[in-house]
């Protein structure tokens, strides 16, 4: 079970989701401080979080999976939204040099299809961020926010599910320490909170953790799985090829060939 867009938006909107994002993007931020002359996209439900690069990279992009929905963004400017196939990204092979995942690989129905996808897309120096519930976490374990839908993962899972993608996993971090409520003592000063957290290393209310793995991992090519055939439209010159006659069609001219003899 997954929330949809609307959901989403209504969450970042409230109180508690306003205290995420603040917490959340600034983190994110300092991971990638130089995005100048990048191509930057974000994956599932990162709009809250890609403002922070927008005015620096070269072009950013909102792409939103078909279960999830899409909403514009940004909201006072031409969207960059795309609605997209989580396994068929409509991007040119290495045409991303950083890519967010947000409310995505824990929702993905093929984890492993979408990494491989990733992958794809992402060019060889490029940078990938995974946000994703943590499976021993409070948040992960409560409905009241989007961290308690879909399937969290423990640090082995998820270490697991990137180098089977070809991903090599280079650094991880546990941000949302304070419990996942909407109390105004814990909304109204989330950065002490925060830091409280990282001081007592309150690992049971860790809501998310978030992965920093490398671009593409150099196995043999025998570990590459082989690449599905895509439709694509060619133009022809009209009378370059014969029409395909439809059933009705042969059999009047089948008729008319009896009658002629």
């Amino acid at each position: 079970m997954h929330l949809d867009a609307i959901d989403l938006r209504n969450f970042y909107a409230r109180r508690i989701g306003l205290m995420v994002r603040r917490l959340l993007r600034p983190r994110f931020r300092a991971f990638w401080p130089d995005v100048e002359g990048l191509r930057v996209f974000g994956l599932g439900y990162a709009s809250p979080y890609l403002a922070e690069f927008r005015t620096q990279a070269l072009c950013t992009g909102a792409l939103a999976p078909v279960r999830l929905g899409a909403l514009p963004w940004p909201e006072r400017a031409a969207s960059h939204t795309a609605l997209v196939d989580e396994t068929e990204l409509p991007l040119d092979d290495e045409a991303a040099d950083r890519i967010l995942l947000v409310h995505m690989l824990e929702w993905s129905e093929h984890p492993h299809a979408l990494l491989r996808e990733i992958w794809r897309v992402l060019a060889p120096n490029g940078r990938i961020l995974v946000a994703v519930p943590n499976r021993r976490g409070l948040w992960a374990r409560m409905d009241s926010t989007p961290f308690g839908y879909g399937s969290p993962f423990s640090r082995s899972q998820l270490t697991r599910l990137l180098k089977d993608a070809m991903f090599q996993p280079e650094s991880w971090h546990y941000v949302l320490h304070l419990p996942p409520f909407n109390w105004r003592l814990l909304t109204r000063w989330p950065d002490f909170w925060e830091r409280a957290g990282d001081l007592l290393l309150a690992w049971p209310f860790r809501g998310s953790s978030w992965w920093r793995p490398r671009s593409r991992s150099m196995r043999r090519a025998a570990r590459e799985p082989v690449r599905r055939m895509r439709r694509r439209v060619i133009p022809v010159p009209a009378g370059a090829v014969t029409p395909r006659l439809t059933r009705e069609q042969e059999d009047g001219l089948l008729a008319e060939e009896i009658l002629r003899r």
